[in-house]
């Protein structure tokens, strides 16, 4: 009986793994960086860490209620017939006047009387865990990261409003726009208050809300590198 010869399998090489940053790149994972004159000088690997999770919808939407809610003061109070001024003696008799029988002033059909079914003092305050707002904040960047814009020098730009805004305006931020600020930089931050439909928050104080809310979210690299170290899971 012949044998067949078996012809020797040909391993194959093991394949390169990319770096991550490349790899981030090509996932789409990336941000245009913008010089303060406008000039686009290339893109940016966004931190998978940040921008690559999968997006939760229902974490998201807690988050945002959580965080309305605790907007609320929840200090509107009326006063009702018991703790308005006024005597408590029955006005007049009960039979005899021809009018309505009453027994106190401080009834809320009169001026100056109690309120009924009035506002009281509540807590509208809602608990989230800190994991659990960490995780919804990287669920908001992940759906948000193709409106990321990273303006590089913007810290050095002289601390004047009409300077910022041509800046931002250079870069295509010109409309409902979340200016991502790093650490101990007042000037820059007092120098874009002011601009139209521009809110301003730090890079470790960044939130849910925040993002879902801007059309645009522009960092600076020193920014988007403090929000990576500050959010991230070490």
């Amino acid at each position: 009986m012949a044998t067949k010869t078996v012809k020797p399998v040909k391993k194959a090489a093991p394949k390169k793994e990319a770096p991550k940053e490349k790899a981030a790149v090509s996932a789409g994972l990336s941000a245009t960086v913008f010089a303060v004159d406008g000039k686009a000088s290339g893109k940016v690997a966004l931190p998978t860490e940040l921008f690559g999770a999968k997006v939760n919808e229902a974490l998201l939407s807690q988050s945002v209620r959580v965080y309305l809610a605790n907007q609320r003061q929840g200090g509107a109070k009326a006063k009702t017939r018991g703790e308005v001024e006024g005597s408590s003696r029955k006005i007049y008799r009960q039979k005899g006047t021809g009018k309505a029988r009453h027994g106190s002033i401080r009834a809320h059909i009169f001026v100056g009387g109690g309120v009924v079914f009035g506002p009281v003092t509540r807590d509208f305050h809602l608990k989230m865990s800190k994991s659990m707002r960490r995780l919804a904040l990287i669920s908001a960047l992940s759906a948000k990261h193709q409106d990321v814009v990273i303006v590089d020098g913007l810290e050095t730009v002289a601390p004047k409003t009409k300077q910022v805004a041509a800046a931002l305006t250079a870069a295509g931020a010109t409309e409902k726009v979340l200016l991502v600020v790093p650490k101990d930089t007042p000037l820059l931050a007092r120098a874009a208050r002011n601009i139209h439909e521009l809110d301003i928050v730090s890079s470790k104080d960044l939130h849910t809300y925040a993002i879902l809310t801007h059309k645009k979210i522009v960092f600076t690299k020193k920014s988007l590198e403090e929000s990576k170290a500050h959010f991230s899971v070490s």
